[in-house]
């Protein structure tokens, strides 16, 4: 079971090269972030067309999360998470898939800090982490896959120097994730590649794309029940350098799953 995870900044100015990815990647589930599109527009036609079932929680102009299934239907199992009545961002959706349980999420960028961005993106991971401390213990496999907006290590940067005042680096993010990680949870691509310099995001500024200055924080986690099945991780990084592209790079993890 190969599952991804892609920030494709902008569902329909990308469609093409989405769909172009799903055809050759094949993965089996594929969470999308930051759609940028109300529910009305998204392009769910198409998908389907391409052979996947489709999840979307929409947004306009903003955010948005989707849960793709190859050759089936993802069945849904929240929206949003819980903790803020008031919060009415798209950034959070979950789903079973072929038994397990994908949740697609797209956390806070928190820019600038400090300020209620920052203070936003704070609340907002700790209210996954008190998700994700569920999740890890229900007894079903379960990943959860998306763009953390978290670069968890200096390893995970070309050079941290020139973003430390950025939200992605600051050490409280950083906690954040590492309790996250504590409770259990298997960072598929750091497994995979424990001392590569692997990123999934190159920003369109300064050139950073033809000099490989790109940052990592795009993320898949397993828990306990998935994590042994491991057998692959990386990150489609081709697909970066195409015309028109996002600014990052799909991620996945393929997991020898038994039969049944």
């Amino acid at each position: 079971m190969k599952i991804a995870t892609f920030n494709v900044n902008g569902i329909n100015s990308r469609l093409a090269l989405v769909l172009s990815w799903l055809a050759e990647a094949r993965p089996d589930v594929a969470c999308l972030q930051e759609l940028k599109s109300p529910d009305e527009n998204f392009p769910a036609a198409a998908i389907r067309e391409a052979g996947y079932g489709v999840l979307f929680h929409g947004q306009r102009a903003w955010n948005g999360v989707a849960i793709l299934a190859r050759g089936r239907e993802p069945i849904e199992t929240g929206r949003g998470l819980d903790g803020n009545s008031e919060d009415s961002q798209s950034r959070y959706l979950e789903a079973v898939v072929n038994g397990v349980i994908v949740g697609c999420l797209y956390l806070p960028n928190g820019n600038p800090q400090p300020g209620p961005k920052f203070d936003y993106k704070l609340e907002w991971f700790e209210r996954l982490n008190a998700h994700a401390r569920l999740l890890y213990g229900c007894g079903m496999p379960a990943v959860l896959a998306g763009d953390f907006n978290v670069v968890p290590t200096d390893a995970d940067i070309y050079n941290p120097a020139s973003w430390q005042d950025d939200a992605l680096l600051q050490p409280e993010s950083r906690a954040a994730f590492a309790r996250l990680l504590k409770q259990g949870w298997t960072d598929a691509i750091r497994t995979r590649h424990p001392r590569e310099a692997i990123y999934t995001y190159w920003d369109y500024w300064r050139n950073r794309w033809p000099r490989n200055a790109g940052l990592r924080i795009d993320h898949l986690l397993l828990n306990r029940e998935l994590a042994p099945f491991l057998a692959d991780a990386n990150v489609d990084r081709e697909v970066r350098g195409r015309p028109g592209a996002s600014d990052h790079a799909p991620a996945w993890a393929l997991l020898d799953l038994p039969a049944g």
